[in-house]
């Protein structure tokens, strides 16, 4: 999902007005600035948005129909994008969705924005539950459609939960990425995750 279409689902206002892409950037970019300067997520308002940003809070409410939605769009604008899956096997699907979660990991080691508001998402829980509904949930149901093409497809057997063994696959990851922040994230480790796994779960060879 690109910058527009997320904001279209949560903007306040009808769809078709005119939208100017330099002013959506420069109030995203306004909220970055200010989360740089070390102001917490819960002092950052609309007000100072608009005011860092040079824009009036019309502007602002006209894209967005709150805090809660523009963070969930600044936090996308500061993690890697999602790749696009190549479709050619349920393993090279894994692999990438697992990379692309290495990657995320690896940048929010590296970028404060990303380090403070992942942090502090836990203590305000409507942008974490804003965050939830329009970019995790989403990746998990790209998951799930990965893992039953491989059920149909036969790379994968079909008497496993499909909900248990994604939580199978993205845990390694996870717990290197973010309960482990002192943890290796070599390049090649969504691979082993994946092949590690697919070892023991994909039909057994005569």
């Amino acid at each position: 999902m690109g910058l527009a279409e997320s904001q279209d689902r949560y903007a306040g206002s009808p769809r078709g007005r005119p939208r100017s892409e330099a002013v959506e950037r420069s109030i995203i970019e306004g909220v970055m600035r200010l989360l740089e300067e070390g102001l917490p997520l819960g002092e950052v308002s609309i007000e100072r948005v608009a005011r860092t940003a040079g824009v009036g809070k019309a502007t602002i409410y006209r894209r967005w129909s709150g805090k809660d939605a523009l963070f969930v769009d600044v936090l996308r604008a500061a993690e890697p994008p999602d790749a696009e899956l190549p479709g050619t096997s349920m393993r090279e699907d894994l692999i990438v969705i697992l990379e692309q979660m290495r990657r995320r990991g690896l940048a929010s080691r590296n970028s404060l924005i990303l380090h403070n508001v992942y942090a502090q998402m836990k203590s305000s829980p409507k942008v974490w539950d804003a965050y939830h509904a329009t970019v995790i949930e989403p990746r998990r149901l790209v998951a799930f459609e990965v893992l039953r093409r491989g059920q149909r497809n036969g790379e994968l057997r079909e008497d496993i939960d499909i909900e248990l063994l994604n939580d199978m696959f993205v845990g390694p990851m996870l717990v290197r990425a973010i309960l482990r922040p002192d943890a290796e994230l070599p390049e090649n480790l969504a691979e082993r995750i994946v092949d590690a796994l697919l070892a023991g779960l994909s039909h057994a060879k005569p």
